[in-house]
């Protein structure tokens, strides 16, 4: 574990994030000053190879690394985070040339990738989508909408999921830098949490870009691989949130008075905690048990070709769902703690809970991590374990 780097971003949360939560929970706009901040400290893109300059972090240690952030801001986190989704696609499935390019110039710039995946009948029917590329000679026009795209309108580019109008069998995942004319922000949301990061309906008309910023094989094959690192550090802003829970319990209890006595000395109180401390570490290990198994994919001989035959893999599935449920169980024994105050925007346990629902929602909700699941790793007898 790379403990220095683990501590550097403790500490960048510290000084930028906490005590800063009521205006993150603004809807700032976006980017904050704080994603400067974060590239000035040289912890922006941490997870990009060391050789663009970066931190050059596993996703193991990042799951660490965004539980130190979301502990003081899960927004901030999510948007710092979300890129490597769509870095990862590129990293793998782009044109060596095309990848150094973009990624060599995000990472210098501390900037962000925007995923344009989801639409408005095709949110986890992704089998739906109706943006299309049209080729025209040794170029490619793109048109369409895209519903829930964060950080979009800040982003260096953008990796646009869409069918081939010649073939719609063909599912490929675009790159647009964003200057290109036509990309169009449409709205950006007003989210319940998560306010402080920025997610964007965008739309496509076109949009004209080379050929070869098509990504190599099928785009939700491609879209598989790049969502086990984005969905196990979405797990992971939950453990960070719910230590924030369990942190601001034991700072009102140590002054709360029930029945004549510290409500620290309640076996009730004390009952409760104790459950939350067991979830956080049950999170935590199940996070970086799933991003170790990512990280293996990403250092053997052929990790383009690993993860694309791997799929979705069960950890990050199982990571994702299991951290939504549990950090809401978190979240609501919180929210009875604060009582009253709990149910209120005057305190930050409010916030913390609105931020925590985004764990079971994003990248695919509870319902849709069971069914691949039970596809994917119930009904293939061999793939039982």
């Amino acid at each position: 574990m790379n403990a220095e780097l683990i501590d550097r971003a403790r500490g960048f949360a510290e000084r930028e994030l906490l005590g800063r939560e009521r205006w993150f929970d603004s809807r700032p706009p976006a980017p904050t000053a704080a994603s400067a901040a974060l590239h000035a400290a040289g912890l922006a893109n941490w997870w990009l190879p060391a050789e663009y300059g970066t931190a050059g972090a596993s996703l193991t240690d990042s799951v660490d690394i965004v539980s130190e952030l979301s502990y003081a801001d899960a927004g901030f986190a999510f948007s710092s985070f979300l890129s490597v989704l769509g870095t990862t696609m590129l990293r793998l499935y782009g044109d060596p040339a095309l990848a150094d390019e973009h990624l060599g110039r995000m990472a210098a710039g501390g900037g962000f990738c925007g995923i344009l995946v989801s639409e408005e009948d095709a949110g986890s029917e992704l089998g739906r989508t109706a943006a299309l590329f049209t080729a025209k000679g040794d170029r490619l026009v793109l048109d369409g909408d895209k519903y829930f795209a964060t950080n979009t309108d800040a982003a260096d580019f953008l990796l646009v999921a869409a069918r081939s109008a010649e073939d719609d069998a063909v599912f490929g995942v675009v790159l647009v830098p964003r200057d290109t004319p036509g990309v169009e922000i449409v709205k950006r949301w007003d989210m319940i949490g998560m306010r402080g990061s920025a997610t964007y309906q965008v739309r496509l008309s076109g949009c004209e870009v080379p050929a070869a910023n098509l990504l190599r094989g099928h785009g939700l094959r491609l879209l598989e691989a790049g969502l086990n690192a984005s969905r196990i550090l979405i797990a992971s802003t939950a453990i960070g949130v719910c230590r924030r829970i369990r942190d601001l319990a034991m700072e009102y209890a140590a002054a709360k008075q029930v029945k004549g006595a510290p409500l620290l000395g309640n076996a009730v109180f004390a009952g409760k905690l104790g459950q939350i401390e067991m979830l956080i570490d049950v999170m935590r290990n199940q996070c970086r048990s799933a991003a170790a198994e990512f990280d293996g994919a990403m250092a053997s001989a052929d990790p383009a070709a690993a993860l694309y035959r791997a799929g979705t893999l069960r950890s990050a599935l199982a990571a994702k769902m299991y951290c939504g449920q549990a950090g809401w169980a978190v979240a609501t024994i919180g929210s009875e703690l604060f009582g009253g105050l709990g149910y209120t925007h005057d305190h930050l346990i409010g916030k913390l809970v609105r931020d925590l629902r985004y764990v079971g929602l994003v990248e695919g909700g509870d319902d849709v991590i069971r069914d691949l699941l039970y596809t994917r790793y119930v009904i293939p007898t061999a793939k039982r374990r």
